[in-house]
């Protein structure tokens, strides 16, 4: 059965928060599975994902807590570090891939050593989708990665058709979120 503590390199296992923010590197060096499996070059990263997500969640309606979108939008991927990044494509359960996403969210909060389990209460949040801020949050997810479609097809000069990751449109449900997601669709189209 598959264990976060499996994964941790020797450098993983350093002193807190030293371990941890060697754990944090495998989101930069990892392309996001999506992109690699349609043959897009040079696709981007985990952190390059979650980066701009927490860029666009400054733009968060009044009516939310944008730092908590913010954080939010930080984190939301951060099991990823170890869990890696599945696709609706990849042999696994959602039950599965949430369970070694839960175990490695409880491992990455012993490792920062701080205490502070508000990592770790962010992630759940967003995975609950239950809160004003985690439904913005989830619609910027799906946004951020339609916006990178239209940039990796502009890119490539229309050699690559990345359609089928139009799919994520009904999954864009807050309103302004859905308003920036029908712009890129125009500049698209």
């Amino acid at each position: 059965m598959w264990s976060p503590d499996d994964q941790l390199s020797q450098s993983a296992q350093q002193k807190a928060p030293i371990g941890f923010f060697h754990i944090l590197e495998n989101l930069k060096t990892t392309k996001r599975t999506g992109w690699v499996q349609f043959g897009v070059p040079n696709p981007e990263s985990i952190s390059d994902h979650m980066y701009r997500m927490g860029i666009i969640s400054f733009l968060a309606p009044k009516d939310l807590d944008r730092d908590r979108c913010i954080k939010m939008s930080i984190v939301h991927d951060m099991a990823e570090s170890l869990v890696g990044d599945f696709t609706p494509r990849d042999d696994i359960s959602s039950e599965e891939k949430h369970r070694r996403e839960s175990e490695t969210m409880d491992l990455l909060t012993k490792l920062a050593g701080t205490g502070d389990l508000q990592m770790r209460e962010l992630w759940h949040e967003y995975e609950q989708g239950t809160t004003p801020e985690a439904l913005f949050v989830k619609s910027v997810d799906k946004f951020e990665l339609l916006l990178q479609m239209v940039e990796y097809e502009r890119r490539s000069n229309g050699s690559l058709d990345l359609s089928d990751f139009l799919s994520v449109l009904p999954a864009i449900t807050h309103p302004k979120v859905k308003e920036w997601a029908d712009l890129v669709i125009k500049e698209r189209n």
